[in-house]
């Protein structure tokens, strides 16, 4: 199953989808533009810091590029925006794993520190909770395609409650007793 293939475009759950990547990116850009703005060389890592994160000027042109990937994705909405949604929670999760054993090492070129991690992992979490939203989940309602996918049995018994002329005895699968139609 891809993940891109079951959501329908006009589905409810865009914009979930578009303000999630809209927010998260518009505040990476602020962050990248905070940076430009301070005037950061590129590979500094003497500590400069703007909104308690320490930063320089490599790691605010990043901030900008996923910024704008998030506020492109959320202009173009659907499914795209769902999966860069967590392509880029991903991204952000791996990046603070790495940086955690980066810290105070020549390797740490984004100058990263112990709430750069923080951030990191918390901007990845909310972004791809973002994008999974209605898409990964225990309690999906019956409606969702998703769930249709995973339950394609029950989904069947359903949709044979709900149009009586396809016959439910021909959509019941053998050992299940007869479902009755609740919508009487």
């Amino acid at each position: 199953m891809r993940l891109r293939d079951e959501l329908p475009v006009n589905h409810p759950l865009n914009r979930v989808y578009r303000v999630g990547a809209a927010l998260c990116g518009l505040l990476l850009l602020l962050f990248g533009c905070l940076g430009f703005a301070d005037s950061l060389s590129s590979f500094s890592t003497s500590g400069q810091h703007i909104a308690g994160l320490s930063t320089n000027g490599l790691l605010s042109t990043i901030s900008i590029f996923f910024g704008l990937l998030l506020v492109i994705a959320a202009a173009i909405g659907g499914n795209l925006a769902s999966t860069v949604n967590v392509v880029v929670g991903v991204l952000f999760v791996a990046s603070g794993f790495v940086h955690l054993f980066l810290i105070g090492r020549e390797g740490n070129i984004l100058d990263f520190g112990m709430s750069n991690v923080v951030f990191s992992f918390l901007m990845g979490l909310l972004v791809m909770t973002f994008g999974m939203y209605g898409r990964v989940s225990g309690g999906l309602p019956h409606d969702n395609p998703y769930w249709r996918r995973r339950h394609p049995e029950q989904a069947a018994l359903e949709a044979a409650d709900s149009h009586p002329h396809i016959g439910a005895a021909a959509q019941e699968p053998p050992g299940l007793p007869a479902r009755r139609n609740r919508h009487v």
